[in-house]
């Protein structure tokens, strides 16, 4: 395993991370979720990813749960949790102080941490100014409850008005973005982010890099029973899924991960870590087997010579920058 830089700030994190979304007190009983964590572990991984929203807190439950259970240093992990959807009442959601502040407090309660490394405010929030929310993000780090706060999702516009607001009041400015990254999703990180790159050291922990599955090739055929794809509450993925265009081009990238000896999903993991603006791809899967598979997506990065980049361009024609 290697680790980089979260952006322009001190702190480490492994190349390939691990999520929770969906799995972790989700699809997956209590002893899976543990063994998954595990090869993760145990393959290097130091950064591990979470929200309050994951299984409705429940993904936090069981990640503290299996921390304790394999009795880790708490100094060994990058820990990190997303505020915005904690409940159903009227300030249970969104980016005000009194939200983040007791979201936050929430989320370390059901992973018996006394700070996370990382908290991010999930998405957005038009109805609450971005003065308070970062207002509200200066205080959390100053209580020491997490060491780094960031975004997840939001515009370049907004990010540049956070950090303008945190430097001209002395509050603690954001340090990195959690976007969505892959094969078919670019233009944010590879082109309205760099601004961010440049002026701000920003860092990103990239999610989705296998489009939530698609780039496995496994809904090249159809949408497996007790895939995601299946599960209830992801109808609006389906579409996506077996969308032909897509799926015809992920065919001809099979048959470039083919001509390099890895699976698909390697060859995908590895052209996001051969961005270097990506600190770490967060990774998921409901086998330690699946883990195992998609920490050896570092071996082929190597082969991501410049013929192999160019002939993925090729296949996917959209490059935001051309």
């Amino acid at each position: 395993m290697n680790y980089r830089n979260l952006g322009k700030a001190g702190i480490k994190v492994s190349e390939l991370s691990f999520g929770a979304w969906v799995t972790f007190g989700n699809q997956l009983d209590y002893e899976v979720a543990k063994a998954c964590f595990t090869a993760a572990h145990e393959e290097g991984v130091n950064f591990f990813d979470n929200a309050e929203a994951y299984a409705d807190g429940q993904a936090e439950v069981v990640m503290g749960k299996v921390i304790r259970d394999l009795g880790l240093r708490r100094e060994q992990l990058v820990i990190s949790t997303k505020i915005f959807w904690g409940g159903s009442g009227p300030n249970d959601v969104g980016l005000s102080h009194k939200h983040i502040v007791e979201g936050l407090n929430n989320a370390l309660r059901r992973l018996q941490m006394e700070y996370v490394d990382l908290v991010f405010c999930h998405r957005p929030d038009p109805s609450t100014p971005i003065e308070e929310t970062v207002r509200a993000m200066d205080v959390v780090i100053k209580q020491g409850k997490a060491f780094y706060w960031g975004t997840s999702e939001w515009s370049a516009a907004e990010i540049m008005r956070a950090d303008t607001i945190a430097r001209q009041y002395n509050l603690t400015p954001p340090s990195m973005e959690q976007p969505q990254y892959n094969l078919f999703t670019r233009e944010r990180v590879e082109k309205e982010y760099l601004p961010l790159y440049r002026d701000l050291g920003y860092g990103t922990t990239i999610f989705s890099p296998l489009a939530s599955g698609q780039l496995t090739g496994k809904y090249l055929n159809g949408i497996p029973q007790n895939s995601r794809g299946s599960l209830e509450g992801y109808d609006w993925l389906k579409s996506q899924l077996t969308d032909e265009e897509r799926n015809n081009k992920i065919r001809q990238l099979g048959n470039v991960a083919q001509d390099l000896g890895c699976t698909l999903s390697q060859l995908a993991l590895a052209w996001c870590l051969c961005n270097p603006r990506v600190s770490t791809v967060i990774t998921g899967a409901s086998r330690p087997e699946q883990v195992k598979e998609n920490m050896q997506a570092l071996k082929t990065v190597p082969s991501l010579n410049t013929d192999v980049v160019q002939a993925i361009e090729e296949i996917m024609q959209n490059n935001p920058n051309e």
